[in-house]
């Protein structure tokens, strides 16, 4: 018979609840900033479901009354410096934190609003109409609402996709040496989600001071937190991180307020981080005006039980029990508050010209300007300005040296870490190795030791608190995915979350990221090691791209990459490069290689070959054992937006062919893309289609054989090159 001891979690779990007595010490001022706040928020959720009953709000309104109590309770603990992002159903959240921000000394019921105060509610109503006066001008709408100055650092759509933020946010507070904290707000259906929980267990590793804040309001759109998961009690998800975790009633803005200062204290004193859980209900359906009961997954009754524990309810009852307020005064408040949010939202409305009697539209001088649409989803370049540009040709014999290839990827990072202190890098096994699997970062963390960072095998997280870092601005993340087929694993953070941020949220926060991305090619890792992702990374607006098929051309490139405002991944070839050798820089490791500068490797007037990475190379070879006059260009920069569109036209307007070269996979071609714009800019020059020199549909195996079927070659390319 086996022996058993009960093991005990490392962190405390305990559910925590209000008495009168803990009502009774709340401060008077503290009471009525309550107060205020959760009748603002009522008001101004109510005023947008009249806008989305009168289909005046495009898209989703996801409402948050009913839930109010945890979100005003939660933040108003809060300093300016801390930050807060959240998810789609986060109008409360924004509010509150915004309104502690042009408050911090409180609101008091009983006055007019400020107008600073009035601001925030028109501009949030404005955002969430998608009116050129919003947070984000109009372009986040209802879920996507940020303000940084205040510290929201933005509500998201995608179910758990700000969480991994959250940790860059608190990553960035620690490192900086503040007693700042951030705190990320989800529902219960994101508790199940991989990156939150990856995101978990990174903090609590690095003892990050951010808070994962559940709001549990039972269902995921309709399905009960009881049918989607095996333990509902939610903030049982932070035992197993070792995070010390709270339960509290969500309708009780005092337990809920008492609770966040319990978990502040563990926070600022270096405890890492911790999770609350507040039960709690939203009064209506996922979105719009009408109840979950008309919906047919949730009873009246059900709705009716929470109701009747409502939060302003449940506060108000307090204030009359304490003698602070009497009922004509809290009537008094209500009435006051939804006038003003009626008068806001008037603002934004007119009676509609064209409509029935009563009919209301949006007012046509508040939309944005359509010319608006692109601006803002990248950088500009004045970050570059009055640096030095060298080409390979620009330096003399003496001031290079043969090196190889993946010696000088870690070089450069580390003269960048020294130049700037800002600088950090992450990824799996970065920190030991000798410089990871690879190589390629030998010696920084010898020299940089708090600077370093090996993750957990857990590329959403890591990735994610990379993106949260960048928008964050305190620090330059440098991320290191170990092999390029890893994008899929944190195939939110990079396109639905970094690369959208600047543009989403209005277009005016920089970015600035570096993603370090090994192409596992001819190294006999198989199918889920070996893809060439430029073709993915180009459909995804944001990013910028680089190829580099040189040692020299990686310093200027990726010195060039750290200078922009922007996310920028840069591939790197494993087999075909790293092992390589070639000239590099004695001295000179400051240069750069803007976008939109290309390089022709080699001329020739019969044909364009364009193509990156180590295809470069294979495509000159071609060209001679073809004996082919080919004219060879580096693309060095592969994005939409930093191509060196003058080059390729002078080209093709030479040549009048074009063969595109890659190595990669025929699904995810960087090539399919590309050919279909040179067609658009240059047919009338074209004296055939564009060709194309790509690998097979499938993924290379582990066969030596297979895999090189599954390749393009520099045969490949010589019969393209002949038949074209």
């Amino acid at each position: 018979m086996p022996q058993t001891s009960p093991l005990k979690p490392l962190a405390p779990w305990v559910a925590l609840s209000s008495t009168d007595a803990d009502w009774d010490a709340i401060e008077p001022a503290v009471l009525d900033t309550m107060l205020a706040q959760l009748h603002l928020i009522r008001a101004f959720e109510e005023e947008v479901l009249v806008l989305a009953g009168q289909k005046l709000v495009n898209g989703p309104a996801h409402s948050s009354i009913g839930q109010e109590g945890g979100a005003v309770g939660s933040i108003l603990p809060l300093v300016a410096d801390d930050q807060v992002n959240g998810s789609h159903r986060g109008h409360h959240q924004f509010l509150a934190k915004a309104f502690g921000f042009v408050s911090p000394d409180g609101i008091d019921p009983r006055k007019p609003l400020s107008d600073k105060v009035t601001e925030v509610l028109y501009k949030s109503m404005a955002e969430i109409a998608g009116l050129a006066d919003g947070y984000c001008r109009g372009r986040g709408g209802s879920m996507h609402l940020q303000w940084m100055e205040a510290g929201a650092m933005g509500t998201n759509a995608i179910v758990g996709g700000a969480v991994p933020f959250a940790a860059g946010f608190a990553f960035a507070d620690k490192h900086a040496d503040t007693t700042n904290v951030s705190v990320t707000y989800f529902g219960d259906g994101a508790t199940n989600i991989g990156s939150v929980l990856e995101t978990m267990n990174l903090a609590a590793a690095w003892k990050l001071p951010v808070c994962f804040f559940i709001e549990n309001n039972q269902y995921a759109v309709s399905t009960t937190v009881e049918e989607a998961t095996g333990d509902s009690r939610l903030s049982a998800r932070g035992l197993g991180f070792g995070i010390p975790s709270w339960k509290v009633d969500g309708m009780d803005t005092v337990a809920v307020y008492l609770a966040m200062q319990q978990a502040l204290e563990t926070m600022r004193h270096g405890g890492g981080p911790t999770v609350i859980e507040v039960d709690t209900y939203r009064y209506f359906h996922q979105n719009g005006p009408f109840p979950g009961s008309a919906f047919g997954y949730r009873a009246k009754e059900e709705e009716q039980s929470w109701r009747d524990r409502d939060p302003i309810a449940k506060l108000e009852g307090h204030l009359l029990r304490r003698g602070l307020y009497t009922e004509v005064e809290l009537a008094g408040v209500r009435k006051s508050i939804k006038g003003a949010l009626g008068e806001i939202g008037g603002r934004l409305v007119e009676q509609d010209p064209n409509g029935k009697p009563g009919q209301q539209r949006i007012r046509p001088e508040l939309w944005p300007d359509p010319a608006f649409v692109d601006v803002g989803i990248r950088g500009d370049l004045s970050s570059l300005d009055g640096l030095t540009v060298r080409e390979n040709s620009d330096f003399d014999e003496s001031e290079l040296e043969n090196r190889k290839y993946v010696d000088v990827v870690a070089d450069v990072m580390g003269v960048r870490m020294a130049e700037n202190g800002r600088i950090v890098v992450m990824g799996e096994d970065v920190h030991r190795l000798n410089g990871g699997s690879r190589g390629a970062t030998k010696g920084l963390r010898e020299k940089y030791e708090d600077r370093v960072f090996g993750t957990p095998i857990s590329e959403a997280a890591f990735t994610g608190l990379g993106g949260g870092l960048a928008q964050d601005g305190r620090f330059y993340p440098v991320v290191e995915l170990m092999y390029a087929d890893f994008i899929w694993v944190a195939a939110d953070q990079i396109f639905n979350q970094i690369g959208k941020a600047r543009h989403m949220f209005g277009g005016d926060h920089d970015m600035p990221l570096l993603m370090r991305i090994k192409i596992g090619i001819n190294t006999g890792y198989g199918s889920q090691h070996s893809m060439d992702p430029a073709g993915i990374m180009a459909t995804s607006p944001g990013w910028r791209i680089i190829a580099p098929s040189n040692a020299l051309d990686y310093v200027g490139l990726v010195n060039a990459a750290m200078h922009l405002k922007d996310p920028v991944v840069v591939l790197e070839h494993d087999a075909d490069l790293y092992k390589s050798s070639g000239p590099a820089p004695k001295s000179d490791w400051n240069y750069i290689l803007p976008p939109g500068q290309a390089a022709i490797r080699r001329a020739g007037s019969a044909v364009t070959v364009l193509s990156y990475l180590a295809m470069v190379g294979k495509s000159i070879e071609a060209a001679d054992k073809a004996g082919v006059d080919a004219e060879v260009i580096d693309l060095r920069w592969l994005d939409r937006a930093s191509l060196d569109w003058d080059t390729i036209e002078q080209s093709i307007r030479k040549t009048n062919k074009v063969v595109i070269v890659e190595q990669g996979s025929l699904g995810t071609s960087y090539g399919g893309w590309l050919a279909d714009e040179i067609q658009r800019r240059y047919f009338d020059w074209l004296d055939a289609p564009v060709g194309r020199v790509v690998g097979t549909e499938s993924s290379p195996s582990i066969s030596r054989v297979l895999e090189a079927a599954a390749l393009a070659n520099v045969d490949d390319i010589a019969d393209a090159l002949t038949s074209i």
